[in-house]
């Protein structure tokens, strides 16, 4: 198998394992809590069932759904196009597949329930979900790569 290959299976590889995780715990929270009930955890931390509509932290929370997902589609097309083309760098399939995955996690939500399940609430901070989690590492990864990969491409890639 060509590294260009296995970059794009171990990519694929990581999201569909994002998916099935973050997937896995929304719907058990949705199974164990009604909407809106808290659960303290410890140092303020809560578990808590709540539904957003919008984008990170609530914005475009104003029924603009076609909006949310005209940009979460564009955004997750940019990605896989800038890794089809730019798929030389060692470590940037981990990146791209943690993002693809976390997207294409709160995508799911979005589309079968018109909004994207969160339930980890720290203090300080709105509640996020494992996808949201996935998306901010995919993020740090791919900006670790960027700036710190050889610009050379692997043995192999053209």
């Amino acid at each position: 198998m060509s590294i260009r290959a296995r970059a794009w299976v171990r990519m694929l590889a990581v999201g569909g394992i994002v998916v099935a995780l973050d997937q896995a715990a929304k719907a058990a929270v949705i199974a164990a809590m009604a909407p809106g009930e808290r659960t303290e955890l410890a140092l303020g931390f809560e578990l808590v069932r709540v539904g957003n509509s919008g984008i990170a932290f609530g914005l475009l929370d104003d029924g603009s759904d076609a909006l949310v997902l005209a940009i979460t589609l564009a955004a997750l097309a940019l990605v896989v196009v800038w890794f089809a083309f730019d798929i030389s760098r060692p470590g940037q399939w981990l990146g791209v597949g943690l993002l693809v995955g976390g997207a294409a996690g709160n995508l799911i939500d979005r589309l079968r329930l018109d909004a994207v399940t969160d339930f980890f609430d720290p203090p300080f901070w709105p509640a996020f979900n494992l996808a949201d989690v996935s998306i901010t590492a995919g993020v740090l990864v791919i900006a670790w790569v960027a700036f710190t990969a050889p610009v050379e491409p692997e043995p192999g890639v053209r």
